[in-house]
């Protein structure tokens, strides 16, 4: 079988997997958030917290809420980093240094799982699974109830009450989360992933040294680190290690738990709107960008440029030989259409265009389908700018889903779409103008340029993977890459709550003849288009100067 073929396979039985799950999550989902019965283990969480899950929050209240939870957040993960020397479990490991303990806190409780040191050799086993493995849980439960929220805010009216922020978390972990989590990690227990607390050991002799591992619980944290759309890997390799990701199956299987539930959200918002095809319109406009920028990027790695391509049967630099080049290209693309940052290959490797596609993606605002909650409210402010932009040719207030999108919205929206490029090309451009910074740059020309501007996309778009071609365990990169994840996830997530609130308050707008029809094929082109030109016309200088350059050049 060719390489290709394979390739092509492995995306078919992945979309008949998602396409299976679909329904039924979706629905599921749907469920959980509209329910107002509290099992009991959720009872007991509330009262350990002293939250009253059934009291309704307006948006100033249930953003006090998200931002109070994610500061505690921070402080005990950075707390438990620099307590480190001192804990049972620690395999002799040290206290990590202020600024990474730091840039560590603030990548996962963000969602980015950043990571500039080696796993296996900083983190000991109470760090590992109280600390970053509890975040991967509740931070992926925070987006979804941000996003939840605001699709209350489209089905509500004559009213600012979004929910209960303590409620929709708790559910998320409870009720969602775990479950599959405890599923996904016997699969990849069966697959061959670790799951212990042995210490330290040798594995053998290689080239006059030894060489020393660690075991862990890596499928437990592997399962919801892919699940939760986290990305932080156990081990430095992240999936390209085969404690992580033995084989094939475990490869297209983590594929998959990245990227069933942000889709299977596109089926809950359909149903707490009551319309499902304004879901399937969602599902379309993601599904569209996925399957070309899988497309592109195989045929880019696929492509021969001269012998040793040929020999290879396309670009394996920096690839796994157990997945090969199809595997790795839909590996990417579904970690950099997410925030989820997991890698099963060398980004920086990649061909030139190969990884513009992978900046691109997350350029986009990772919306196809992107992070678990985060994807979905960042395409519901696509698809609010794209409505308001038809507004404009027809001359006509613009309406989505019954809620006019007035001038209020459309400010909101409009903050929210540009504080990540700013954050992106800001750091980038301080970094490419001082000195300290550029000494990281192991690659000089297009391809270093890119690896800065990588990196800060990665951070400010909460994504946490890297071309790992810059040394990033510097003071500077440690502390501006930690400021950009928390403002690329908490910035954008004020004015998704205050259009929710403002969503709520309307009255709804009955649908004429001039209503733009948002549940048709005519809109989903619409909405794809948008997304490709705003996110064009914000980053191409920036994409021209680096990987553009370097793709031309080769």
């Amino acid at each position: 079988m060719s390489p290709v073929l394979a390739g092509v396979l492995q995306l078919l039985a992945l979309i008949a997997a998602l396409a299976l799950a679909y329904r039924p999550l979706g629905d599921y989902m749907a469920r959980v958030y509209s329910s107002e019965k509290h099992y009991k283990p959720e009872k007991w969480i509330y009262k350990a917290i002293g939250a009253n899950p059934s009291a309704e929050m307006r948006w100033p209240a249930y953003l006090r809420a998200v931002l109070a939870f994610s500061a505690v957040s921070v402080l005990f993960l950075y707390g438990l980093q620099r307590a480190q020397g001192i804990l049972p479990g620690s395999l002799g490991f040290s206290a990590i240094d202020p600024d990474q303990a730091f840039n560590t806190a603030a990548s996962f409780v963000a969602n980015t799982n950043w990571q500039s040191y080696y796993g296996e050799q900083a983190m000991g086993h109470v760090v590992q699974t109280g600390g970053l493995a509890v975040q991967n849980f509740v931070s992926a439960a925070v987006g979804m109830a941000v996003a939840v929220a605001l699709v209350r805010g489209f089905a509500r009216s004559r009213t600012g009450e979004l929910g209960n922020f303590w409620a929709d978390m708790v559910r998320g972990v409870v009720r969602i989360l775990l479950p599959i989590s405890v599923i996904g990690a016997i699969v990849l227990v069966a697959c061959g992933a670790i799951q212990n607390f042995s210490g330290i050991h040798e594995v053998g002799q290689f080239m006059g040294g030894s060489q020393q591992w660690n075991g862990g619980a890596v499928a437990s944290q592997e399962v919801i680190k892919e699940l939760g759309t986290n990305g932080g890997g156990y081990f430095n390799a992240n999936s390209a290690h085969p404690f992580e990701n033995p084989n094939p199956f475990s490869n297209l299987f983590e594929v998959f738990l990245i990227l069933v539930i942000p889709f299977a959200l596109t089926r809950t918002f359909g149903r707490m709107v009551g319309n499902l095809r304004q879901g399937y319109a969602i599902l379309a406009t993601m599904a569209t960008i996925w399957l070309g920028f899988t497309a592109l990027m195989m045929w880019t790695e696929f492509a021969h440029h001269g012998p040793a391509f040929d020999v290879a049967g396309g670009a394996m630099e920096g690839k796994e030989t157990r997945f090969g080049i199809g595997a790795s290209a839909i590996f990417s693309v579904a970690t950099t259409l997410t925030s989820t940052g997991a890698v099963n290959s060398f980004h920086s490797s990649y061909t030139g265009l190969g990884g513009g596609i992978q900046l691109l993606g997350m350029q986009l605002g990772e919306i196809a389908p992107g992070g678990v909650g985060s994807g979905l409210y960042g395409m519901l402010i696509m698809a609010i700018i794209a409505v308001f932009i038809a507004g404009l040719m027809v001359g006509r207030t613009p309406e989505y889903l019954g809620k006019k999108i007035g001038t209020r919205e459309i400010k909101f929206a409009a903050c929210y779409i540009l504080i990540t490029p700013a954050l992106v090309l800001g750091f980038t451009a301080a970094a490419m103008a001082l000195d300290t910074p550029a000494n990281s740059m192991t690659n000089s020309g297009a391809h270093g340029f890119s690896e800065i501007l990588y990196a800060y996309t990665s951070g400010a778009n909460n994504n946490g993977s890297a071309f790992a071609g810059l040394n990033a365990d510097t003071q500077w990169f440690n502390s501006t890459i930690g400021i950009a994840m928390l403002l690329g996830r908490f910035l954008p997530m004020v004015f998704v709550l205050a259009l929710a609130g403002s969503l709520a308050e309307q009255k709804p707008v009955p649908e004429t003849a001039g209503t733009l029809r948002t549940d048709k094929p005519l809109y989903t082109g619409l909405l794809v288009g948008t997304i490709l030109i705003v996110t064009g016309l914000t980053y191409f200088p920036a994409l021209a100067l680096g990987p553009l350059a370097e793709g031309l050049a080769s």
